[in-house]
């Protein structure tokens, strides 16, 4: 009896300090706190976002989600809720708020991590599909359909501190280096890096040039050879004679960042329209950012408690700025 309440506090501990986090991030976004002069005035959008970060956090439904949340006395309290949402008005809010607002979010959480003029010393680029399918596997197996579409998502991950610091979403296929050009000026928009690495699937001389002259930064990008021709390029040359082993491990972090993603936040879409997908996209990263950062805050605290003359971290000092 007594474990089992020991794994309610936990569980209740970790809930309120993801929707401390979530609402502080919320709030250093600055967004309005109503869509429009003509609102209800029920909700904030502040609200409205963290219960939305609170429920991919969780992992759930809607309509579990809300169940649970009106159980969550804590929770409510936090956020000033007099009234627990119907479902349906977290649904109709993220198909009403603009996606400028989530990738602001997404933004705050990636600025949780560093200082203002820090830059990242070795980020890694790769890709993944998100589920978005509708129908069961039974149903594509009895009728020998399959029924399974994936949105093609990029994303760029600080190999250090394990943070996604950009992302590209498509609904089509598309080859890995359209991906990458969008990306590598997103995420070096959002924080610059010393050097970029990726696998064979960017192998290009664009992508070279991109940035060591556009982004002045270094790149890590194995040569693909067809029957030992002759290798084009300035760049692909040098890859070629100096490529550097020490560096390019750590791009598989990248990948164990998407199997976490995955893992604790689902890989599968519940949006059915593209425009909504995006949406659900952005907020599974700004989730995953955060938790991330939960995580570092625990690990940091700990092992300042052994050593009291550490000096406190840009993490450490977001989150008592924040709360």
């Amino acid at each position: 009896m007594s474990s089992c309440k020991e794994t309610i506090n936990r569980s209740a501990s970790r809930n309120i300090r993801f929707i401390h986090a979530a609402l502080s991030v919320v709030k250093s976004t600055r967004i309005s706190p109503y869509s429009c002069k003509y609102s209800k005035k029920i909700y904030t959008q502040y609200q409205l976002l963290a219960l939305v970060l609170f429920k991919d956090y969780r992992n759930q439904h809607y309509r579990d989600f809300i169940e649970d949340v009106g159980d969550m006395d804590g929770v409510q309290e936090i956020l000033d809720l007099s009234v627990i949402p119907h479902f349906t008005t977290l649904q109709k809010f993220i198909s009403r708020i603009k996606s400028l607002y989530l990738r602001l979010t997404f933004r705050k959480t990636v600025d949780l991590f560093y200082s203002s003029d820090e830059n990242i010393p070795i980020t890694a680029i790769d890709s993944s599909g998100f589920t978005s399918g509708y129908c069961s596997h039974y149903f594509s197996e009895r009728t020998g359909k399959i029924r399974k579409h994936f949105l093609k998502t990029s994303i760029s991950v600080d190999t250090e501190h394990q943070v996604i610091t950009g992302f590209v979403a498509s609904n089509s296929r598309v080859h890995d280096t359209r991906h990458a050009v969008k990306l590598l000026r997103q995420c070096h928009k959002i924080r610059k890096s010393d050097c970029y690495v990726m696998d064979k699937g960017y192998d290009s001389e664009a992508i070279h040039r991109q940035i060591r002259e556009d982004l002045h930064a270094n790149s890590v990008i194995p040569v693909r050879s067809w029957n030992n021709k002759i290798i084009s390029g300035m760049y692909r040359q040098e890859m070629a004679r100096q490529f550097n082993d020490t560096i390019y491990p750590r791009r598989q972090l990248v990948e164990t960042k998407f199997s976490i993603l995955k893992r604790k936040f689902n890989g599968d879409l519940k949006a059915r329209r593209f425009r909504i997908q995006i949406k659900e996209i952005a907020i599974k990263m700004s989730v995953c950012n955060i938790h991330r950062f939960l995580l570092c805050l625990i690990l940091e605290v700990f092992y300042r408690a052994k050593k009291t003359k550490k000096a406190t971290s840009p993490a450490i000092t977001q989150f008592r700025r924040f709360l």
